[in-house]
């Protein structure tokens, strides 16, 4: 005959255990440590398994690295053009104010540039966005057209997309009437 379980009734003041109205075993007796082992050898790895999590995670942890970064330089390409559309916009607003005489076009390409200057995110030397102005000096009411574009070079994940697919151009173009 095997080993016995012994089992213990816990009750309380209102006649229940503490799992409802069920026995639950007590310690195990000395004869049944022999089940405790098999137990715990049953927990063990065998041979033919160990290293199969790492193998996996070798595995897995390139991809997850890449669609990490990739929504990084994502969200930094959607900053970047937040920053060239607020560029333009500037460049148009400084273009449009009532002054005498009228800014000329170098003078609103050099606010949209400054603006990018300051605010845009690059990876590495920083290169001028290209600005393109009309209708400056134009008589009230006319409108005044400011066009900002500039090419975006990501930094890992970017630049090997644009390698193949061809560079990101960012454009951003405003269009205001003069005071």
């Amino acid at each position: 005959m095997g080993p016995a379980i012994t089992a213990t009734s816990h009750f309380h003041g209102n006649g229940r255990s503490p799992q409802g109205n069920s026995w639950y075993p007590s310690e195990p007796a000395r004869g049944d440590a022999h089940v405790c082992e098999a137990l715990q050898r049953n927990r063990i790895i065998p041979k033919k398994q160990r290293g199969v999590a790492l193998v996996e995670f070798a595995l897995v942890l390139p991809i997850l690295l890449m669609i990490i970064f990739g929504i990084i330089e994502l969200g930094i390409a959607l900053y970047d053009k937040a920053v060239i559309t607020n560029a333009s916009r500037e460049g148009a607003r400084y273009g449009i104010v009532l002054h005498s005489p009228k800014y000329s076009d170098g003078q609103i390409s050099n606010v949209a540039t400054q603006y990018t200057k300051n605010y845009l995110m690059t990876f590495g030397k920083y290169v001028d966005p290209v600005v393109k102005v009309t209708g400056s000096g134009g008589l009230s009411g006319s409108d005044l057209s400011v066009e900002v574009s500039y090419t975006y070079r990501g930094l890992g994940l970017g630049a090997m997309l644009s390698a193949v697919i061809g560079p990101m151009v960012l454009t951003a173009s405003t269009t205001m009437k003069n005071e």
